[in-house]
């Protein structure tokens, strides 16, 4: 059954065949065909998109899931968002589950933030919207000049604890990492859990350590300010051996987290509380890149079962690690999609979402 009105089209821009599983699932549910389209690698592995139907006048929705080849299916989205809007589609969508090269959204050193890079480019190609889920930092919507809908997985990994977790009430809530830690009381308040914090892991990538703004110069210089004045250098940081603020032992401990990509540090996590007494141990994220070798790594770490959600393809680690458990989330996009195509309000989707969410 259609739950649209009429003049809407749905592409999957992802020539990778597993990618555009969530696509089909999206327009099942929305009760449309997926539109016809081609895109494929030419010999010189240029990318060529064909659009194969009319999207004259019409609500285009473009669905790009990320592949191991994220550049590749960041220039598929592109060219296929201006090949719709040089067909005078009346307006282009774009859905994209996970935002790529969103862990690049701070300055690093002399680096860049590639983020706003790949927003700029979307948005010169000719979306006029765009859908997502569960971005890195919420303040990647300030690099778009085009509505963004920065929709949320939780309610999904809610419901996945308390469906398929028998005795989750004997759990706590878990953050590998202080910076983690809003996300993990976001999750115990709403199941009534405990919280713990664990403190003094190896510095990663994160960190505010390799911020731009931590670069002073190498050697004192006082050919620019006045010979009486010397500016206090920062001290710097250094972490304490790993704790766990807050009491895991005898309790199932559930970490949560945005992305699982490289697991070393959940993997080092989930060694620290099993020694603390943890006696089952649950990751959840909502985009699982699993990166490398990270299905052999789940398989042999101490992690009991690791939950992501269909954001991004994982069929083959799936194979490789029985460990990894996938949640739909394609019936909120689809939603998304019919909203905004009808016309109707988004707010619906956004219920009982706080700012720290």
């Amino acid at each position: 059954m259609n739950h649209t009105k009429g003049g809407l089209v749905i592409f999957t821009a992802n020539s990778h065949p597993s990618s555009r599983e969530l696509g089909k699932r999206i327009a099942e549910r929305l009760g449309v065909e997926l539109g016809k389209v081609q895109v494929y690698q030419e010999a010189n592995r240029e990318t060529r998109v064909q659009i194969q139907e009319s999207v004259r006048g019409k609500d285009v929705f473009v669905i790009q899931t990320m592949s191991k080849d994220v550049n590749t299916t960041i220039m598929e989205m592109l060219i296929m968002v201006y090949a719709c809007r040089t067909s005078c589609a009346k307006s282009i969508t774009g859905v994209l589950p996970y935002f790529p090269y969103s862990k690049q959204c701070k300055m690093r050193k002399r680096g860049s933030i590639v983020s706003k890079l790949v927003a700029s480019m979307m948005c010169k190609a000719g979306l006029t919207h765009l859908i997502t889920m569960d971005l890195h930092q919420k303040e990647i919507q300030g690099f778009f000049n085009i509505p963004v809908d920065n929709l949320r997985a939780s309610p999904f990994l809610l419901q996945y604890i308390q469906e398929e977790i028998p005795d989750y009430r004997n759990a706590v809530i878990v953050a590998k990492s202080p910076a983690s830690a809003k996300r993990a009381q976001s999750f115990a308040e709403r199941l009534r859990l405990g919280i713990a914090v664990i403190h003094g892991e190896a510095q990663d990538a994160e960190s505010d350590q390799v911020d731009g703004r931590h670069s002073p110069p190498t050697v004192k210089t006082t050919g620019a300010i006045h010979p009486s004045m010397e500016i206090p250098l920062l001290i710097p940081k250094e972490k304490p051996p790993i704790t766990v603020v807050g009491d895991v032992g005898g309790r199932i401990a559930i970490i949560v987290d945005d992305i699982i990509d490289d697991v070393d540090s959940f993997v080092a996590a989930a060694e620290t509380l099993k020694e603390r007494g943890a006696y089952k141990i649950f990751v959840m994220a909502t985009h699982g890149l699993l990166s490398s070798d990270a299905p052999r790594f789940i398989e042999e770490s101490a992690i009991d079962e690791v939950v992501v959600t269909n954001t991004i393809p994982h069929e083959l680690q799936k194979l490789q690690c029985p460990k990894i458990k996938t949640v739909d989330i394609s019936m909120i996009l689809s939603e998304a999609i019919r909203r905004i195509h009808n016309g109707e309000s988004m707010s619906y989707l956004f219920r009982n979402i706080g700012v720290d969410d």
